[in-house]
């Protein structure tokens, strides 16, 4: 009994008895500092310095831009451009997914491959639900103004009186000798055009363009819409001069030639004709001499 009290009376004194630290000059040994400490003073002040310590570290890293230095914190400027990036990404593969379907849609009216099942009539009118009582037939001044230039624009246009595809009058998108005649054996739907680099590419008529983009395999490929259910296509180009959406007139130019795309062999013109769907021979209507 009287070890195990004496044990923690023996702790105690170790922890409560004073020592005396002296920092002395070596050479005169003159008494420079002199502290008193206990065992528990210095387990104490070593104890509060650490958690000191710690908290400032923590506040450093947390509230300052010096955790950039240190291994496995990013920086805040690039933390942004991250975001940005992702922003930027996700947009893009939204207009990538645009592009797609626009281009399936394209080869679907080149092909012919539009079906009338795809549009139910009775479901339009079913959702439109107009009565004849609320519409005004009453035309507007602006429309009357309209009305009459378009006459004035029809009244000289040589397609107007054309009642089929076969009386255009279709103006050359290029002169020059034909590389590759039209093949329908071999699927070649159009005649290639030898061409110098940078040769201006114009319209075969009157139009829209409803495609101006780049292609992997036939480079720079601009599609013209006209009257007659009439598409052209133009291949292989250089650089384009319109963009989706432009209204073009007969002769104007839309392209700049060349040979761009991993199918072209040289400077040429990729010309194709369409009507509703099908593909048409061009030297049948144009004389490309």
């Amino acid at each position: 009994m009287d070890n195990k009290k004496r044990k923690p009376k023996k702790i105690r004194r170790k922890l409560l008895d004073k020592y005396r630290l002296v920092i002395l000059n070596e050479n005169t040994f003159e008494e420079r500092l002199s502290l008193s400490l206990t065992r528990l003073n210095v387990f104490v002040i070593s104890s509060l310095s650490a958690i000191f310590l710690i908290f400032i570290t923590t506040v450093i890293i947390a509230f300052t831009s010096l955790r950039e230095y240190i291994p496995g914190y990013s920086s805040t400027a690039l933390k942004k451009k991250a975001t940005e990036l992702a922003y930027k990404t996700d947009s893009l593969q939204t207009i990538i997914d645009v592009n797609e379907k626009y281009l399936l849609s394209i080869k679907k009216v080149l092909k012919g491959d539009m079906s009338p099942s795809d549009f139910n009539k009775d479901s339009i009118i079913e959702a439109v639900k107009l009565e004849a009582s609320q519409v005004s037939f009453v035309p507007i001044q602006e429309d009357s103004i309209l009305r009459e230039k378009v006459d004035k624009e029809d009244k000289y246009n040589l397609f107007e009186s054309a009642s089929s595809v076969s009386n255009f009058i279709l103006f050359p998108p290029v002169n020059g000798t034909i590389s590759e005649p039209y093949n329908i054996k071999n699927k070649h739907f159009a005649v290639d055009i030898v061409v110098a680099k940078d040769t201006p590419i114009k319209a075969t008529a009157d139009g829209v363009v409803v495609f101006a983009e780049w292609t992997a395999s036939t480079g720079y490929v601009i599609i013209l819409e006209h009257s007659y259910g009439l598409i052209s296509v133009y291949k292989h180009n250089t650089s384009l001069t319109k963009s989706q959406g432009d209204l073009v007139k007969t002769g104007e130019v839309i392209a700049i030639g060349g040979e761009s795309g991993e199918l072209s062999t040289g400077p040429h013109l990729h010309f194709e004709l369409w009507n509703d769907g099908f593909p048409i021979n061009p030297t049948n209507f144009i004389d490309f001499k």
